[in-house]
């Protein structure tokens, strides 16, 4: 009699605890309170702006008395005595900010692509040291160097000039375009340079026509910020420019206040606001390069 072998039962399946599920009106009201917890912290980080932009339209001796948004007293002599009160009308300044920051634009799109091409692209002795350096370059203050840059450019006749603005910026000294740029053409395929080559290319021709028109995020990048830190620069021309005629807007606003004797807050308020319209504008219309000039940089 042959033994009959049972096949195991089954086992049986293990019942799932079931999930709670979440009522509809959590996730709105939880989206509603994160919601008005960011418009509450926008409103805190934009409160100066707009309580500048309302200062402008009062008159100076009732600025600091009232903290609030509400105008009681509506005040257009601000903007337009604001514009002729100082020795030159306001636009002077600001022609002359124009001046530099175009110069100062021109210098870094120039100089730190060609850097950023040659520590990308080019090979030459000890490129890891100097590239190294190069970044070292960005921890180094301004004040570290202030002083020998004056001597230097007053031993040149230039202090007094536009020259100390926009010189350098020729020079590629601002490292982090650089850095940025050499992130950007790392991620660029080296198949577009063996192309090139084979087509009869050098550096220059495959620099100026298959870098370049790629670079276009990058260099947006470095040209909107390279404007609004020239633009909103203080230090810098404060040393270097000592003429009136020659001051650029943020050391012109500086001659509204006066420790000596009443200041001018209306006007230098209203004039504070003219000088912040560029900058709105330039990132106003930049914003998508900027946001992909930094998303893109160091991709592969």
């Amino acid at each position: 009699m042959t033994d009959l072998q049972e096949s195991p039962a089954p086992l049986a399946a293990v019942p799932q605890p079931a999930r709670p599920r979440r009522r509809p009106g959590t996730s709105l009201t939880r989206s509603t309170v994160k919601h008005l917890i960011l418009i509450a912290v926008s409103l805190v980080m934009i409160y100066p702006l707009l309580w500048l932009l309302v200062s402008s339209f009062r008159p100076t001796d009732v600025i600091f008395r009232t903290p609030g948004l509400w105008i009681n007293d509506l005040v257009i002599q601000n903007y337009t005595g604001g514009w002729t009160a100082l020795a030159q009308p306001f636009g002077h300044y600001i022609v002359n900010s124009a001046i530099v920051v175009v110069g100062a634009v021109a210098g870094n799109l120039f100089a730190c692509s060609l850097a950023a091409y040659a520590f990308a692209r080019c090979r030459f002795r000890f490129k890891t040291l100097w590239f190294a350096i190069m970044l070292i370059t960005v921890m180094v203050p301004i004040h570290v160097v202030l002083v020998p840059q004056y001597i230097l450019f007053n031993n040149l006749g230039w202090v007094n000039t536009f020259v100390p603005l926009i010189l350098p910026k020729f020079l590629a000294t601002d490292s982090f375009f650089i850095f940025l740029m050499v992130q950007f053409i790392r991620g660029i395929p080296r198949e577009l340079d063996e192309a090139a080559r084979i087509d009869g290319c050098g550096h220059g021709r495959i620099f100026l026509r298959v870098m370049i028109p790629l670079m276009g995020p990058a260099l947006a990048t470095t040209a909107i910020f390279t404007f609004i830190w020239t633009w909103s620069d203080f230090f810098t021309p404060l040393i270097y420019l000592t003429d009136p005629n020659a001051y650029t807007v943020p050391v012109a606003l500086k001659q509204f206040l006066d420790a000596t004797s009443g200041s001018n807050w209306g006007a230098m308020f209203a004039m504070s606001i003219v000088t912040l319209v560029p900058l709105f504008l330039v990132f106003l219309f930049g914003q998508r390069f900027l946001v992909k000039g930094i998303a893109t940089t160091g991709g592969k």
